[in-house]
C-alpha cells in the first residue's frame, strides 16, 4: 500500500470515490473523446445512482467532461460552466450486469463528429478503471500514457502497432487484446513508458483493418 492509498487524493470533496473519482471518469472520457464534448449522456449504476447526488457525482463528472481535475475550486459550479460553454447533458441512472456499484456509463459527442462510448469505475482514492470503450470490454486505470486501438480482428494488426511504437522507441508497459467477435470488432489497448506522438496516431490510422486511433497522454493533465 502506497502512502497516497492512505491519504487520497488532493480534491474538492467530499467522497474520494464518488467525486474524486467520478471527475477523473470525465475528465478521461473527455481525453478520449479526442475533443471538447458538446452533448453527454451519463448514467450512474449503483452506489453513484443512490448516493452520488449527495457527493456531488453528478457536478463532478460534468467538471471532468468540462476538463477539470479532481482538485479544481470550480468543481461546485461545473452545472452553471457547462450551461455557459454550450455542454448539453443528461444524468439518468442505469442497472448494468456484473459492473462495481461505482460504475458511470457515458456517451459523449464532440463538435466534429467524434462519438466515444465508455463505461468506468471509481475504485476508490480517486483512482479509476476503464471496463468497455465503444461497447468492448476494456482494462485500464487512465493514469499511463495510453494507445487505445480499435480495428478489425485480422491477423496483423498487432504487429503493425509494435513495429511502429518500436521505431519510435516507445517501450510497452502493458499490453491488452479483447474482441467482440472472431474477425470482428477488437480493441487493443496499449499502456506505454512514453507520450503517445500525435503523429504517430496518424500513421497507426492509414494501418489496413485499423478503424480507430486514440491516446491519451498523462503528461498534458494541466
Amino acid at each position: 500500500m502506497r502512502l497516497f492509498d492512505v491519504l487520497g487524493p488532493i480534491m474538492i470533496g467530499p467522497s474520494s470515490s464518488h467525486t474524486a473519482g467520478a471527475a477523473r471518469i470525465g475528465y478521461t472520457a473527455r481525453k478520449l473523446l479526442g475533443e471538447p464534448p458538446v452533448k453527454a449522456e451519463i448514467a450512474f449504476h449503483g452506489s453513484f445512482a443512490t448516493t452520488g447526488h449527495g457527493h456531488g457525482t453528478d457536478k463532478a463528472i460534468v467538471a471532468g467532461l468540462l476538463g477539470m481535475l479532481p482538485d479544481d475550486a470550480r468543481l461546485p459550479d461545473s452545472f452553471a460552466i457547462a450551461k455557459a460553454q454550450g455542454l448539453e447533458f443528461s444524468i439518468h441512472p442505469v442497472e448494468l450486469r456484473d459492473a462495481h456499484p461505482n460504475t458511470a456509463k457515458l456517451q459523449l459527442w464532440g463538435a466534429d463528429g467524434r462519438h466515444l462510448e465508455l463505461e468506468a469505475a471509481s475504485i476508490g482514492g480517486g483512482r479509476i478503471r476503464v471496463t468497455r470503450i465503444d461497447g468492448v470490454p476494456a482494462d485500464f486505470g487512465g493514469d499511463s500514457n495510453t494507445l487505445i486501438i480499435h480495428n478489425t480482428d485480422i491477423p496483423g494488426c498487432v504487429a503493425a502497432v509494435t513495429t511502429l511504437l518500436a521505431k519510435r522507441s516507445i517501450n510497452i508497459a502493458s499490453m491488452q487484446l479483447f474482441r467482440a467477435s472472431l474477425g470482428g470488432c477488437a480493441v487493443m489497448v496499449l499502456e506505454c513508458d512514453q507520450p503517445i506522438p500525435t503523429e504517430l496516431a496518424e500513421t497507426l490510422r492509414l494501418v489496413p483493418g485499423i478503424r480507430k486511433v486514440t491516446s491519451l497522454n498523462v503528461g498534458e493533465d494541466r
